[in-house]
């Protein structure tokens, strides 16, 4: 037995948080609808996965686009009647490396709006459908509040996560009545997630933590399928502190 059999699970984004947390689900017996722009690297998350007895499906979402994520929860509801989990991992195009004095706004700018617009569209498709089931469900975030970064420029993408960390909590206080829970995994940074991260800023992530080590996409997808089981059934309106101790509540 799973932790999630039976649980229908969407994620939309498949790059390497994404990828993680789907094979996570899909080990634990959800069935996993993988939602992004190309759909070639869809198929190839989803044969990855079914490779290894899991189920999942794919749909083309244009995650800052409503209609397109309106039409694509309509066919995961149509194909498994139903949505227990929600976790929007897309990319926001982020500019990181360059120190506020010198970002364009435009670079500034572009996670906050993606981040916000895509987390309010994807948890009101998601929670909409989960309210009318009337068994609830879970939406996950993936940031969280934090502290400025001394070590490495990240342009606009704390502002955006703190943004979205009063969105959950207001999603929580209204969902909450309804059965759906909402909670974020907060990580402090995963060196693994990008090839692009420098390597100074690699070995700073995992020296700003208690552990000696930062978090791993292995964590994330643990993390989420705690979150997302009934053994998290009591937890909401919180994050779910994978950090470390990099970031203390």
């Amino acid at each position: 037995m799973g932790e999630l059999d039976g649980k229908v699970a969407v994620i939309y984004g498949t790059g390497a948080i994404g990828t993680a947390v789907a094979k996570a689900f899909a080990g634990e017996g959800a069935t996993v609808h993988l939602g992004g722009r190309t759909a070639s690297h869809l198929d190839e998350v989803a044969g990855s996965i079914r490779s290894n007895g899991g189920d999942a499906r794919t749909g083309v979402v244009d995650a800052l686009d409503p209609a397109s994520v309106r039409a694509f929860t309509d066919r995961v509801v149509a194909e498994s009647g139903r949505i227990d989990v929600g976790f929007n991992l897309i990319h926001h195009g982020d500019v990181h490396g360059t120190p506020l004095l010198d970002l364009d706004v435009e670079d500034f700018v572009r996670p906050i709006d993606s981040i916000v617009r895509s987390s309010l569209l994807t948890s009101q498709a998601v929670a909409r459908q989960m309210v009318q089931q009337d068994t609830g469900g879970v939406i996950l975030f993936f940031g969280g509040e934090g502290d400025p970064a001394r070590d490495y420029f990240i342009g606009g993408t704390q502002v955006a996560f703190n943004a979205q960390e009063f969105m959950r909590r207001q999603l929580a206080t209204e969902l909450g009545p309804r059965g759906v829970r909402v909670i974020t995994i907060i990580t402090g940074g995963i060196p693994e997630s990008s090839d692009e991260i420098p390597a100074d800023a690699v070995e700073a992530m995992a020296a700003a933590g208690l552990v000696g080590r930062a978090a791993t996409l292995a964590d994330v997808g643990d993390a989420a399928v705690f979150a997302a089981s009934d053994r998290a059934r009591i937890m909401t309106g919180a994050t779910l502190n994978i950090s470390g101790g990099a970031i203390i509540d």
